[in-house]
């Protein structure tokens, strides 16, 4: 029997939301917005999936939102550099509350945090709404920076139109 995440991906479209992946691991970004939300203890939750006895578990989610922002490597998901330095990210330089940085692509060489793949960081805010968190989220990636950094300006854009 499954024991595990079951995660699922949608894609918003003119005749309603469509499936368009299933997955049974915890996938980055999407595990990057929920579990910043997540109150119960994840070992806790963990442990009860591999022992079944996840219905007599109580999992608790906060009530507020998250938003991730993907900062990528130029010319991603194709071609990328690897090895350019990453700055931005020590105490003092990203003043933000409510808000982790994941390392996804990234790598110490000679010292240094460099890029090491096309998903390089994601960043993630939390905030009691969808806009504030995107707000936080924004403007905590304007303190990092690499050679050739991408990063998407209309994530969460279609959950805000669709909130009016």
């Amino acid at each position: 029997p499954f024991k595990g995440c079951l995660y699922f991906g949608l894609m918003l479209t003119p005749d309603g939301p469509k499936v368009i992946e299933y997955n049974c691991r915890f996938g980055d970004p999407e595990t990057q917005v929920v579990l910043p939300l997540l109150e119960s203890d994840l070992l806790t939750v963990m442990e009860a999936t591999t022992n079944g006895t996840l219905d007599k578990t109580d999992v608790k989610f906060s009530d507020g939102a998250a938003a991730c922002v993907i900062l990528a490597s130029g010319g991603y998901p194709l071609a990328y550099e690897k090895g350019k330095e990453i700055t931005g990210l020590t105490a003092g330089q990203l003043n933000a509350a409510d808000v982790t940085v994941y390392h996804a692509g990234t790598a110490i060489k000679d010292g240094r945090l460099v890029t090491n793949g096309g998903r390089v960081l994601g960043v993630t805010a939390t905030a009691n709404t969808l806009p504030e968190a995107l707000k936080k989220a924004y403007a905590a990636t304007e303190s990092i920076h690499f050679d050739k950094l991408h990063k998407r300006s209309d994530i969460g854009a279609r959950a805000l139109a669709a909130m009016q």
